[in-house]
């Protein structure tokens, strides 16, 4: 048997929260309302793969701050649109604040919107989200790390704080 160099998807996405304490979200064409972020490209490191990410899917300039949770969805899914198989995911949530730029959708998502953080917990489909969204809740200055599964259905396999 020969050896696989482990392969896994890099991602970070960020809160915003502006003074009137509303979320900064993206409703996603694939996830619903999720805030913004994606995969850390070849080449990129994490802090300018997340200000590229909100640049593209808000038109928002974000200084990043401190990571307040790392997930692992340590599942392999079945891929899509040619792609055979999705590699578990590694995800970096930072907090974030807005530097300026004019708040617009993109071709991934069809609204972009700060919303109320009091609505956000019931606008979020996604359990694996709504998890991240709680540790920034929950954020005491120590970051969360989650292990889950996203497929068939969510399964929260553990909760650590660091």
């Amino acid at each position: 048997m020969s050896y696989q160099i482990p392969i896994h998807v890099v991602c970070v996405s960020g809160l915003v929260i502006n003074d009137e304490n509303e979320l900064l979200m993206v409703n996603s064409n694939n996830y619903g309302w999720v805030f913004p972020g994606g995969q850390v490209e070849q080449g990129e490191n994490l802090v300018d793969a997340l200000k590229r990410e909100f640049i593209e899917e808000t038109g928002i300039e974000v200084e990043v701050g401190e990571i307040f949770c790392i997930s692992s969805n340590t599942k392999k899914n079945t891929g899509y649109n040619g792609v055979k198989e999705i590699p578990t995911k590694v995800i970096f949530d930072f907090i974030c604040k807005s530097k300026g730029g004019t708040l617009h959708s993109s071709i991934e998502n069809s609204e972009t919107s700060y919303i109320n953080v009091c609505k956000v917990l019931n606008l979020i489909k996604s359990p694996a989200i709504k998890e991240r969204f709680n540790a920034y809740l929950n954020y005491n200055g120590r970051p969360i790390y989650l292990d889950y599964e996203s497929r068939p259905v969510f399964n929260l396999k553990s909760k650590t704080t660091f």
